[in-house]
């Protein structure tokens, strides 16, 4: 897809403030021609992720094809149509989309916004529509009233978890449950009245919570990501540790920070080979080289299943008698990250992948996972603007 205008960008920013969910297609004019339209990859993981439709459970053949109502916005109108959603017999069953009547609303290279609402599409032209306008408007409108219905009852999730957390943060420091830097996330969890578990989707009714410490410079943590194992030239954590691992206090270990734009201690530095849309990690042994590989749509997809809704919990930390404290005293609320900037901020180093692996006296190797994190100063650039609000 091309690259959005400075006026489409700002469309998007609008509906993201107002909790809109989206995915985009530019079609072609062939596409057009033909009525017919590539569901890329991004296109397929939002429509998974909404539980629209999700193509690698669709056979091929005109007999699976799946029939989508859609509503067309044009303005001020809009109009019920169809969307037809299937994989071909022929060019190995590429996943294919298209929207009854489409060539009314739209040209080539025009870009075609999607939101999926209520078990039905809702489609638009973002590069014509005047999304501000019909929005500001006192006069009731089609497009209006989706975002409006949309937006409130997200909200009232949100709203809910605000006030338990200006409740908690009523109550001043409060002690840590345990005594590590997993501390902050999981004290406050507990009084959530969230169970601590290693579930990959988000904490609290589909809002991800990362609390953390108010300290200079502290990264955010993103996730947790294996490699692709079978891709990799390693095969697992134990080649990790056994290879780069280092004694230290007792204890035969490698806690590392890896990124694109150096190596580190132990030569090691994170590489992008866009052609395979890959996340390469390499060594600076000869013998060992490319050794961890991850596949960056993956590591896209998983950035906007864990972070589609976020509050990046700010908490003030003290320590008494050796026994840690927090108060929990800021929120930021950021929503649909742009996973279109991911490799740009691993290339400039912004985000960063971390070990902590370590083997016990008993021999066993224990590790946190391949954590990716984002620089402190970073969240502007891998999000839409965010809201900030005191506890």
């Amino acid at each position: 897809m091309r690259k959005l205008t400075e006026i489409e960008q700002a469309k998007i920013k609008l509906l993201t403030k107002n909790r809109i969910s989206l995915t985009l297609i530019e079609p072609t004019q062939t596409g057009l021609n033909k009525s017919i339209m590539d569901a890329t990859g991004t296109v397929r993981s939002f429509l998974k992720r909404e539980s629209a439709h999700d193509y690698e459970q669709q056979e091929q053949g005109p007999n699976n094809k799946v029939i989508i109502s859609t509503i067309v916005h044009t303005g001020f109108k809009a109009y019920q149509s169809k969307a037809s959603l299937y994989r071909p017999l022929t060019k190995n069953g590429d996943p294919r989309i298209w929207f009854y009547g489409l060539t009314k609303i739209i040209k080539a290279n025009e870009i075609l916004g999607i939101i999926f609402f209520d078990n039905c599409f809702q489609i638009f032209n973002l590069t014509q529509l005047k999304i501000e306008d019909l929005l500001n408007t006192t006069i009731l409108n089609p497009f209006k009233e989706l975002v409006n219905e949309i937006k409130f009852g997200n909200e009232s999730i949100s709203t809910e978890l605000i006030q338990k957390l200006k409740k908690i943060s009523s109550q001043g420091y409060i002690k840590s449950m345990v005594n590590s830097d997993t501390g902050v996330g999981r004290t406050l969890e507990n009084l959530l009245g969230i169970e601590m578990n290693s579930s990959k989707t988000p904490d609290y009714k589909g809002i991800e919570l990362k609390s953390f410490r108010d300290k200079k410079n502290n990264r955010k943590g993103l996730y947790a990501q294996v490699p692709n194992w079978e891709l990799s030239k390693f095969k697992s954590r134990v080649e990790i540790l056994d290879n780069f691992g280092y004694w230290e206090e007792g204890i035969f270990r490698i806690y590392n920070t890896m990124r694109a734009t150096g190596r580190n201690a132990q030569g090691l530095i994170l590489k992008i080979d866009e052609k395979k849309d890959y996340l390469i990690e390499n060594s600076d042994k000869p013998k060992i080289g490319d050794f961890l590989v991850w596949e960056l749509e993956t590591l896209r997809n998983r950035l906007l299943e864990k972070h589609k809704e976020t509050f990046w919990i700010k908490a003030d930390s003290k320590i008494e008698n050796n026994n840690e404290y927090f108060h929990y005293k800021e929120i930021e609320h950021t929503k649909n990250p742009m996973v279109e900037k991911f490799e740009f901020l691993i290339s400039s180093g912004a985000i960063t992948n971390d070990y902590c692996i370590k083997r016990t006296k008993a021999g066993a190797v224990k590790d946190k996972g391949c954590n990716f994190k984002l620089a402190s100063n970073s969240l502007d650039l891998l999000f839409p603007p965010s809201i900030k609000q005191t506890l």
